[in-house]
């Protein structure tokens, strides 16, 4: 998991390097889509993470597809600053968020098939909940990934996100983003199988976070365009995984989130 969190993040990084030309970065993810092709077919890779990953990529079956897959939604943040709808959205996050939750079940190890319907429900509940959290941040590069449909429907302005102007409307249109991060989370819950609950207990983790960090920007009425965005101390994140660990462990019937 360390290697595969090692590659996630050095391809995250190069999309979100705004100091260098939008060309040069596609050229660099090109070349890390070469060597992860490379180091799933059995050749040998030359960037030291994927020589690290090479030998869990053989050992646990992870498809190039995916890594392709995650490859495409990264650079998809070169240059798309605006999501139509909700579709569209929704595709960015299976690519950033659902594809790293199909890689990671590999690892984790799972008997029922419909634990991949599983994986790309929290992968959605998870980014949706991020790009909540964070649309200031965004915001501050010039990125609205709230789906202009949901803008146009409660009359808010692009430019009113941009300027960091909140307004009733604007909590209406974080009051539906996180309703929807709210459902996925119910199908997360409700879609992954019993005999599996164990073998998942590090997602069933950070569902358990991430749901409190919804929650609580629900409780504080959606202060994401302030200057510090919410976030869980470290002390509650220990709190709330031992509580989701004790969940799993004992069998307890319901996840720690989704209701």
């Amino acid at each position: 998991m360390s290697a595969l969190y090692a590659f996630c993040r050095e391809v995250d990084d190069v999309a979100d390097e705004d100091s260098l030309p939008v060309k040069e970065r596609r050229h660099s993810l090109a070349a890390w889509r070469r060597d992860i092709h490379t180091a799933c077919h059995g050749g040998a890779p030359v960037m030291p993470v994927n020589c690290e990953l090479q030998p869990f990529i053989q050992e646990f079956g992870l498809r190039y597809e995916l890594f392709a897959a995650l490859l495409e939604g990264v650079e998809m943040d070169l240059e798309t600053f605006r999501y139509p709808d909700y579709a569209t959205l929704e595709r960015y996050c299976y690519h950033v968020a659902s594809v790293v939750g199909l890689l990671s079940i590999e690892i984790f190890g799972y008997t029922d098939p419909r634990c991949r319907d599983y994986a790309v429900a929290l992968g959605q509940a998870l980014q949706l909940t991020n790009i909540l959290r964070d649309v200031g941040n965004d915001a501050q590069r010039g990125r609205i990934y709230v789906p202009q449909e949901e803008l146009l429907r409660f009359g808010v302005r692009p430019e009113d996100i941009l300027n960091r102007q909140t307004s009733p409307e604007f909590k209406c249109v974080c009051r539906a983003v996180h309703e929807r991060a709210k459902a996925f989370f119910a199908d997360a819950r409700r879609l992954l199988p019993a005999q599996d609950r164990k073998a998942m207990i590090a997602a069933e983790l950070m569902g358990s976070v991430y749901w409190h960090l919804l929650t609580r920007l629900e409780d504080k009425d959606f202060p994401v365009l302030d200057d510090h965005p919410v976030r869980l101390g470290k002390g509650l994140k220990l709190g709330l995984i031992f509580l989701a660990w004790c969940r799993v462990t004992t069998g307890l019937p319901f996840a720690a989130y989704g209701d």
